[in-house]
């Protein structure tokens, strides 16, 4: 995407105000990314009290990166392309 093309926007995040540039059709999706990651900052506060945002902030990142992480394993059309990959090895395994 070329520098012209990018909008900046203001977004808040864990109390803070962030200066981000992205294209104009992300900006929904990065709002509401930015709403649901705030959501779940708050919701840690009040589990674990006594830590400070940046544990928060942390927390949260770690939870979608292992979500992120995992989530192309749950996609139906990749386990059985997979299912059919380890039938395959079995079978030539059997045979021999």
């Amino acid at each position: 995407m070329q520098e012209d093309q990018l909008i900046s926007i203001n977004v808040w995040l864990a109390g803070r105000s962030y200066r981000i540039r992205i294209g104009a059709e992300e900006e929904e999706a990065v709002r509401k990314a930015v709403r649901v990651a705030d959501d779940k900052i708050r919701e840690m506060r009040h589990n674990y009290a006594g830590r400070d945002d940046q544990d928060f902030i942390a927390m949260t990142l770690l939870m979608y990166a292992a979500d992120s992480a995992t989530q192309s394993f749950n996609n139906p059309l990749l386990r059985g392309e997979l299912q059919s990959m380890i039938d395959r090895i079995d079978n030539y395994l059997q045979s021999e």
